[in-house]
């Protein structure tokens, strides 16, 4: 039996989303573009001054319609994250501004090199089914930010990604880049490799940049995972069931419009929930109540029927210290126990403002932990016990045993070396930061770029340079 955790009863999750068809149509939803209007309109929606009032059978005619699962793929073209059921996968946090100095211990703007680091240890380690766009490139032109970071990965990553445009116009860029690295736009929409994180606006909005991506990628086939922010407390209600409920408003407008667009193109139902801190005014990422909002709101995803996405194994610690262990380990655990398809924060500091690669390979021991939970108790062979008792009686000698030797790998779960499980004095002792930089330069030292064919590497340059012509930003990414 496969252990999981349900935080919602299933009458709480009817009420939930009963409210939030009623606030899809009292106070609606704004919308923030003429093509939008044009296209809610012409499914017999009501938009009067910038604000769609959404029937609940117009968006349960688009939940319908939309993929109960699908797959990302590898470089290779092979399946590498399905998004469907409860089928849990990792990802590195995304988009962070600055990155944590393994010297100094101190947080300074990110860079390429940063990014390029975090690649590689992330394509090295298999808790990590998918890559992301995890950094801001400071050194690069922030006109064609979002185009960069994907170049980065495709160029050093084997792996799927998950990403998302800073612009309505950077992301064809970004989805020629896909393309040209798959074959083909239709090579591309068979065989999707990168998912687009697309934001509404906290409460109700969907502003003209989002709703703009969301139409795109439906009409690419291009995965979109709709990635509401309620923050409860702060701009959406204080209960964490109203902030739910908030939250499955704002995606099945953007659900809506998805399908409106392009019936059947992949969406997911996604969140970066959080409470407000009352005292800091923050937004705590590490809480309980955030991992609680994650989880509730994942709930009512597959209550639907679909893919979902939540935002854990983050910390609001500046350092890579016990709370961030704590605040990671216990949210990638809950994460996993919920089901939910794809978790993304592992490595992020500071509320998600800093990254560190240190510790993406500790939270990377708190997944493989999580995993191995899920993985529940199971039973192996015909007795659970009485078979190797008529081998060893008294003599406590299990040690000895086949079994034993055959089992013990599946049973077990064997960390790496960052988890300190060693005798006293067999070692010289270090801390988990320690151990974690030493594993960082292991896994650098063994990562092997991929050999990318010409063509395609042709196919790069030209769509960078011509996005950097349309962004003005040509001489700045001279020698990038």
């Amino acid at each position: 039996m496969r252990p999981r955790i349900q935080l919602l009863t299933p009458e709480l999750i009817g009420r939930i989303l009963c409210e939030a068809f009623e606030l899809l149509m009292s106070p609606g939803v704004r919308v923030g573009s003429a093509p939008v209007v044009a296209l809610l309109r012409s499914a017999g929606i009501e938009v009067n001054d910038g604000v769609a009032r959404v029937p609940e059978s117009q968006a349960r005619n688009c939940l319908a319609s939309a993929p109960r699962d699908f797959y990302l793929y590898n470089r290779q073209g092979e399946k590498a994250v399905h998004y469907g059921g409860d089928d849990v996968h990792f990802d590195p946090g995304s988009c962070c501004v600055q990155m944590l100095d393994p010297d100094t211990l101190e947080a300074r703007p990110s860079e390429t090199r940063d990014l390029v680091r975090l690649i590689q240890v992330t394509e090295t380690l298999p808790q990590f089914a998918a890559q992301s766009t995890a950094v801001v490139c400071n050194d690069a032109p922030s006109a064609i930010g979002d185009l960069y970071r994907l170049l980065v990965v495709l160029q050093y990553s084997h792996k799927p990604v998950v990403t998302g445009s800073f612009s309505a116009a950077g992301l064809q860029g970004m989805i020629d880049l896909l393309a040209a690295d798959s074959g083909s736009r239709d090579n591309l929409r068979k065989k999707p490799r990168a998912v687009f994180d697309v934001c509404p606006s906290p409460p109700l909005n969907w502003s003209e940049f989002a709703s703009h991506n969301l139409l795109d990628l439906a009409r690419a086939g291009v995965p979109a995972e709709i990635v509401s922010m309620p923050l409860a407390g702060g701009t959406a209600p204080v209960t964490l069931a109203g902030s739910v409920t908030q939250h499955a408003a704002e995606v099945l407008a953007g659900i809506t419009l998805h399908q409106l667009a392009a019936p059947g193109s992949p969406v997911v139902w996604g969140g970066a929930p959080a409470i407000f801190d009352m005292r800091t005014a923050g937004a705590p990422m590490g809480a309980v109540e955030t991992a609680m909002l994650n989880m509730a709101c994942a709930e009512v995803g597959k209550h639907l029927g679909l893919p979902t996405h939540g935002y854990l194994v983050a910390t609001d610690s500046k350092f890579v210290d016990a709370q961030a262990g704590a605040e990671s380990a216990r949210s990638a655990m809950l994460g996993a126990l919920t089901g939910i398809n794809m978790i993304s924060g592992a490595g992020m500091l500071e509320s998600l403002a800093c990254h560190s690669v240190e510790k993406l390979v500790i939270d990377a021991e708190s997944i493989a932990s999580a995993y191995r939970l899920v993985r529940g108790v199971e039973m192996r062979g015909e007795t659970l016990a009485t078979a190797m008792f008529a081998q060893t009686g008294l003599s406590g000698e299990f040690l000895k045993l086949k079994e034993t030797r055959a089992l013990f790998r599946q049973e077990q779960h064997l960390p790496s070396p960052v988890i300190d499980r060693n005798a006293p004095g067999s070692e010289p002792l270090s801390d988990a930061f320690t151990r974690a930089r030493d594993r960082v330069n292991e896994l650098v030292s063994m990562y092997q770029k991929p050999s990318l064919p010409e063509d395609v590497l042709r196919k790069f340059q030209s769509i960078v340079e011509r996005e950097a012509d349309r962004a003005g930003v040509a001489s700045a990414l001279h020698g990038k």
